[in-house]
């Protein structure tokens, strides 16, 4: 008897044969873009009616943007997410070594709630917020006058240490707002509380708890479902007697899912995973890499650290995206400059080349030695610079590590939450566990469950239980 079903050559999902389509029904369009992100794939080939589905919405939005099919792919578009979902109503809490109020989370309307520093000892509040912190009032961020000084010295002053957390915090959350919307995270309505735990320099175990613990402390305040942590501790210890382990395991009995990014130590002997992310309870991720395509069979392993950790529990328990992700560079620095000028010369004429380049005096000493080049080899030096700095544009670069994969990670949560406010941590874990699709021919031992499927997280957690109003965060019945 013939069987019903045939493998999607793009999902790999087993389909019924009659949900296949033949590749001679596409548009030519999303025919070549399939092409393209799909090695050896031809129209006789076929595919699922919902990967052509996401082919055609990708196409689309590629086209409303005027994004060429080469371009570096926005995240929703990479993991088919639903655009119905878009954390409104939830409030992310990110640890990191610092901030800057991005247009994209912070216009047209400011969507962060609070800031706290805990490394700093002097308190401006209260003893019991632990550092310098400040949140927001009527009226925008530190909307009170004694606050405003700290917006300003804090969130509006850009240094080395505000990018990273910016990165991580805009990739789950960022609307966009510098792309017209194109490179949007997953939670683009979210709510945002930062945490500064340290430097680009140095970020300690103790300084990672005490953050942990301020977040613990203030969940109820600002309704803090998920808590993002793209920074490790110091050394491997085990959960039974660390005491940053204990706080990620405090945070998840207290209603809070904790979303740690792995480590990228995986071609290191010993390969490590460090607190937060060996906790039993965190959710924790390491990369893949998809080649920047649409196509599930082109994914690959990104170098990430993996267990088993020194109390014998396998990490990470998922994988997303660690490389090709888009992020925004951090305003007003020289990196920003350049990348805009970059961006102004790759997209003008030949004529105006010279003209561009002569108007940006300084910015990048290696196009001002280059002023000469005929436009032919001027366009070749930008462009060549562009791939090697993974400039995207004026406000975006690309960029890799499982620093990023995580808020990936916990913006799909954010997602599960909007769908099903009452889903306790350990569900959301659970489901995205149980949702995400394993890699054939990389060891489980590496990736876990699998790469993270945002389409079929959210679905599961529409039919897990009937959706409601959520408890607080720290109520009865969101506790294991």
């Amino acid at each position: 008897m013939t069987s019903k079903f045939r493998g999607c050559p793009l999902c790999r999902r087993d389909v019924d044969v009659h949900e296949l389509v033949p590749g001679q029904q596409l548009e030519a369009d999303v025919a070549t873009l399939v092409a393209a992100n799909t090695p050896g794939w031809s129209p006789d080939d076929g595919l699922c009616r919902e990967c052509a589905r996401r082919f055609a919405t990708a196409l689309d939005e590629l086209r409303r943007h005027g994004a060429s099919p080469g371009a570096i792919l926005p995240t929703p578009l990479r993991l088919g997410a639903s655009e119905t979902y878009r954390g409104r109503g939830i409030t992310i809490a990110f640890l990191d070594s610092g901030f800057y109020a991005h247009p994209d989370p912070v216009e047209p309307e400011n969507r962060i709630l609070a800031y706290v520093d805990v490394t700093r000892t002097r308190n401006r509040r209260s003893s019991a917020s632990g550092g310098i912190h400040f949140r927001r009032e009527r009226g925008g961020l530190g909307g009170a006058r004694r606050s405003a000084p700290l917006l300003k010295e804090y969130l509006r002053v850009a240094d080395e240490s505000s990018w990273h957390g910016t990165m991580t915090s805009v990739v789950a959350c960022g609307n966009g707002r510098l792309s017209g919307g194109l490179y949007r995270g997953v939670a683009s309505e979210a709510r945002l509380v930062l945490v500064k735990v340290g430097t680009m320099r140095r970020i300690t175990h103790e300084d990672i708890q005490r953050g942990l613990a301020w977040v613990v402390r203030n969940r109820r305040r600002y309704g803090i479902r998920i808590v993002n942590v793209s920074c490790g501790g110091d050394y491997e210890a085990s959960y039974l007697q660390d005491g940053l382990s204990q706080a990620a395991e405090r945070a998840s009995r207290e209603g809070i899912l904790v979303c740690a990014a792995v480590g990228n130590l995986g071609h290191v002997p010993g390969h490590p995973v460090l607190p937060p992310a060996s906790a039993p309870s965190a959710l924790t991720v390491g990369g893949l890499d998809d080649q920047n395509r649409l196509a599930f069979a082109a994914y690959e392993m990104y170098h990430s650290s993996f267990g088993p950790t020194v109390d014998g529990l396998q990490k990470p328990e998922v994988i997303a995206p660690g490389i090709w992700v888009a992020a925004p560079i951090l305003p007003g620095t020289p990196t920003a400059a350049q990348a805009e000028l970059l961006s102004r010369l790759d997209a003008a004429s030949d004529a105006e080349m010279q003209t561009v380049l002569a108007s940006h005096p300084g910015v990048d000493a290696e196009l001002d030695a280059a002023a000469g080049l005929i436009p032919a080899l001027l366009r070749q030096l930008v462009r060549l610079k562009m791939r090697d700095q993974k400039v995207i544009s004026g406000a975006y670069k690309h960029v890799d590590g499982t620093s990023f994969a995580s808020p990936i990670v916990a913006s799909i949560a954010a997602q599960m939450l909007e769908a099903n406010p009452r889903l306790a941590p350990y569900e959301v874990k659970r489901i995205a566990v149980g949702t995400a699709r394993r890699i054939a021919g990389v060891e489980v031992d590496r990736q876990g469950w699998g790469a993270v499927d945002a389409r079929a997280a959210v679905r599961a957690a529409l039919e897990a239980r009937p959706p409601g109003p959520a408890p607080s965060p720290g109520a009865k019945g969101l506790t294991r």
